[in-house]
């Protein structure tokens, strides 16, 4: 198949195509001395080549983030922190199509996709922080006094520091404003590392950020291996906290280096997401649903609800629905308005992804749709149905990441509930019911940092983010962004 490119940014009339693919460091944009293949994964061909930072660059991009935060941002209130962000954000609205076509390019996913969720939301996170920008504020606390004499003790917050921020390669744009956005509006300064798979959407958005006005250094982009400017990052002595989305294995890894200098983490790590089909569920919608929450962005979702729990009255019912969803979905070029469904990030995903329903054969669950890769090129996987699983099967107990789904049948609500916690993440859960009274009881017993009723992703920035268990330490967005981005000091006068 034939697939399109962007060709030419919004400003450039240019018919070539126009990536930015070096890296921004204390205002100026660089070349690497290495660089790496950024690849289209609906067809497996080279996009561009990339710069890859070395440790070198990190230090400097730190060095040039640590001398803006304790001069030009220092400075800056934040009433024109806020004025800058929603720059930023009518930036984003203003390249939106070429923001779309650039993730649609660079991951696989059909461009409605980005176009829908994720150029909006990384939007609307840059006005909403823009709105805190001004507004963090202490408290005074009455106390006994000290020693016999009266004293006046309040807080003040500020920032933490340089934050280094790690981005995956799923939702790039989206979870880069997620970092982003939150860490200026409390005074941080950055260091970005886009994922090595998809950094065009990132690196975009760092021209942006220098087109809003941002000062020189506040915000560095040095996209690289996780291994090199990855792991330089994490390590380097001057960095105050890092704020990492992606697989609880390099997660661990993260945070254990982390300790070793006393840095904040957030880390936000996945998840095996339970969707639970009461039997009084509006049946259609619970089907349609559900599968948005398999099949959005090819399964590459760190909250796609992949365990299906189905009340037995319905069961079949729904597992017949699902099987039709999955078989309905279009493969093939993001660029095709027919496309609904697209390639997985790159070959080992899409092998690992393969390799799991091999898995879910062998286990002796029934398959109901999907099963193989359904295209001769790039990384795709056709959608997957597995019914009658047990939850201590692989296929429901570890995250895919691709359109795979498993279907477990219950029988009664304490099964169902016990059968959702029955995981080592915790991120979100999805529950269908027209009861509002089986919605509240089973919400308040699931142990996921968001809970969904009759619905899948209702994610807002005024929306704390953040999972239980293996999926993660730490919250993003709404007002816990901005206390996971500052640190309480007392302030105490005796008079």
């Amino acid at each position: 198949m034939t697939i399109e490119t962007p060709t030419a940014t919004p400003h450039d009339s240019s018919n070539e195509p126009v990536f930015t693919t070096g890296m921004l460091v204390g205002g100026k944009w660089r070349a690497g001395s290495e660089t790496f293949t950024d690849l289209n994964p609906a067809t497996g061909q080279p996009l561009a080549e990339i710069a890859s930072g070395t440790g070198a660059d990190i230090d400097d991009a730190v060095k040039a983030a640590r001398a803006a935060l304790n001069g030009v941002w220092k400075q800056t209130p934040g009433v024109q922190r806020g004025k800058l962000l929603n720059k930023i954000a009518d930036l984003i609205e203003r390249d939106g199509e070429y923001l779309a076509r650039l993730e649609a390019l660079d991951i696989g996913k059909p461009v409605a996709q980005p176009g829908m969720l994720d150029i909006p939301n990384a939007a609307a996170t840059f006005r909403h922080f823009a709105g805190w920008a001004d507004k963090i504020q202490g408290q005074t606390i009455p106390t006994a006094g000290a020693m016999g004499q009266p004293t006046l003790s309040y807080t003040v917050r500020e920032p933490i520091g340089v934050i280094g921020a790690i981005v995956p390669w799923n939702t790039p744009l989206m979870i880069a404003a997620w970092k982003i956005a939150p860490a200026l509006a409390a005074g941080n300064t950055l260091v970005v590392k886009p994922a090595e798979d998809a950094p065009l959407s990132i690196l975009h958005l760092a021209t942006l950020i220098t087109e809003a006005g941002v000062p020189d250094g506040v915000v560095n982009v040095v996209p690289g291996l996780g291994a090199t400017a990855g792991q330089a990052l994490v390590e380097h002595p001057d960095v105050d906290k890092i704020s990492f989305t992606g697989s609880p294995e390099v997660g661990r890894r993260i945070g254990a280096t982390a300790a070793q200098t006393f840095k904040r983490v957030v880390l936000e790590l996945g998840g095996k997401s339970p969707q639970i089909i009461f039997g009084d569920a509006n049946v259609e919608a619970a089907i349609g649903g559900s599968a948005m929450g398999l099949f959005f962005n090819q399964g590459e979702v760190c909250a796609a609800g992949t365990r299906i729990l189905v009340h037995r009255s319905i069961y079949e019912q729904v597992v017949e629905g699902l099987a039709g969803a999955a078989s309905a979905q279009v493969l093939g070029d993001p660029f095709d308005p027919a496309t609904s469904i697209g390639s997985l990030i790159n070959k080992k995903q899409q092998d690992s992804v393969l390799g799991y329903i091999e898995e879910g054969k062998a286990e002796g669950a029934r398959l109901v749709a999907g099963g193989d890769s359904g295209q001769a090129e790039g990384f795709f996987v056709r959608p997957t149905i597995f019914a009658d699983v047990d939850n201590s099967m692989k296929i429901a107990q570890e995250e895919i990441f691709g359109p795979v789904g498993v279907v477990i049948p219950f029988d009664t609500e304490a099964e169902a509930i016990e059968i959702a916690n029955a995981t080592p993440y915790g991120l979100a859960a999805s529950i269908w019911t027209s009861n509002v009274s089986t919605a509240h009881r089973v919400a308040g017993e699931i142990r996921a940092g968001a809970v969904w009723v009759n619905g899948w992703a209702a994610i807002d920035p005024a929306l704390p983010w953040g999972g239980m268990k293996t999926s993660g330490v730490g919250r993003e967005l709404g007002y816990a962004g901005i206390l996971a981005n500052t640190e309480e000091k007392v302030i105490t006068i005796v008079l």
